[in-house]
């Protein structure tokens, strides 16, 4: 077969799903409410939601949808103009067409989707719908209840039709609105590893990842798709990270500064470097973590330097127990301008880490993002001592406990200092 005929046949080819989709991108048969694809990255879980969102439309021409993303920007570039988004999708016959300005979606049918944010739970308050799906409802924000209130607006407004359903896709994250779900006796759950859809994967991207994270608390989550329990006795629990998210943006920054802690070899543990600022209204603030794995002393140096140039910090803080002269002789010859200030551990990483994990639990610290990898080495920092985390030692957790210990603690817990 050539030319248009040929065409034609492969494009009807991309477009028939079921016999190239695994089990648990399925939708699940009998009488349910909600289902939930959780699953680790690249598992498919975008094109089960799109698959599942096209199979209602082209079969009811008055469905009304609401496609609810963490953004609107997120909603649009993933959910409907992703490459496996309801665009790419459709074939040509069936197509819908998107309407940016008014975020809706029309089938040639009649069907209609509309585009929300997670982080305006009020706009899904009046909105009628027969379906929904909802995108990584992991990430959506939990401060000030905000994926909760969503979730609820949602389900009120969800009564148009006689049989309304939710897909929810996300990669699996212990929040307040994952457990509520997942708990749910009428949730159906779906899902799995990344390795079930090792047939539309790369494999050196399998292969890859398994190297990077194998059964690390990160891996196990990210890429064999698990639920991960609270570990008891945390200094953090997964919960009380997401009461202290935010969105990024709106508050003036009194201090930045850039925390270091750096690796005891070169071939080793990874270097954490930390980026957190003391806001005008008293409250410290996570910006970034750029932490770099296996690096020299060269590369890491550079990261930090690079760093504190960004966000234009005020105070470079880098622990000094292993070694500190070379410390300071690296840091000082990626840039020699750098405000170093180093500091030397008189307690181990538990002890200096509780009474910051303190000011979490009064409120006192905001994450302006999600930090996976810094946020699962927190989870398993154990009161009292001990490490049950990703990875042989916290790096990250580490460097971010001497960057609030810096601009929140003073002179209470100010450790001794050595200027260079």
């Amino acid at each position: 077969m050539h030319g248009p005929e040929a065409i034609e046949a492969a494009g009807y080819f991309d477009h028939y799903f079921d016999p190239h989709s695994h089990p648990g991108q399925l939708a699940p048969d009998g009488d349910w409410q909600v289902w939930m694809v959780m699953g680790g990255r690249g598992f498919g879980k975008t094109r089960a939601g799109a698959e599942y969102v096209r199979s209602i439309a082209e079969a009811d021409m008055f469905a009304r949808i609401a496609l609810v993303g963490t953004t609107l920007g997120e909603a649009r570039s993933v959910m409907v103009e992703g490459e496996s988004g309801l665009i790419a999708i459709s074939p040509p016959n069936a197509r819908p067409t998107f309407e940016p300005s008014l975020h809706r979606l029309r089938w040639p049918n009649g069907a209609q989707a509309f585009l929300y944010s997670a982080a305006e739970p009020e706009s899904l308050r009046g909105p009628q719908h027969s379906h929904a799906w909802c995108d990584e409802i992991g990430k959506w924000p939990g401060a000030h209840d905000r994926a909760t209130r969503c979730w609820d607006n949602l389900l009120l407004g969800l009564r148009l039709g006689k049989d309304q359903r939710i897909v929810a896709t996300t990669t699996p994250r212990n929040t307040a609105l994952v457990r509520r779900l997942f708990d749910n006796e009428t949730t159906v759950v779906t899902g799995g590893a990344t390795s079930a859809n090792a047939a539309n994967l790369p494999k050196s991207f399998i292969g890859a990842m398994e190297r990077e994270f194998g059964q690390s608390l990160l891996g196990r989550q990210e890429l064999g798709g698990e639920l991960i329990d609270e570990v008891e006795g945390a200094l953090w629990s997964r919960a009380l990270i997401e009461r202290c998210r935010e969105a990024s943006g709106g508050v003036d920054h009194a201090r930045i500064v850039v925390a270091v802690d750096p690796p005891a070899s070169a071939t080793g543990d990874a270097c954490g470097i930390v980026v957190a600022a003391l806001g005008q209204d008293g409250l410290a603030r996570v910006l970034a973590d750029c932490s770099v794995e296996n690096a020299s002393p060269e590369r890491w140096a550079r990261a930090v330097a690079e760093c504190a140039a960004v966000w234009g910090a005020d105070r470079v803080i880098a622990e000094a127990n292993q070694g500190g002269a070379m410390v300071a002789s690296v840091l000082r010859a990626a840039d020699i301008t750098l405000p170093l200030k180093l500091v030397h551990a008189s307690r181990g990483k538990v002890a200096r880490a509780e009474p910051v994990a303190a000011l979490y639990e009064a409120g006192r610290v905001r994450h302006c993002g999600l930090f996976a990898a810094l946020e699962d080495q927190m989870c398993g920092l154990m009161a009292g001592g001990g490490y049950e985390g990703p990875g042989r030692s916290p790096d990250r957790a580490d460097a971010l406990v001497w960057a609030l210990t810096e601009l929140m603690l003073g002179r209470q817990a100010r450790p001794r200092i050595s200027s260079f």
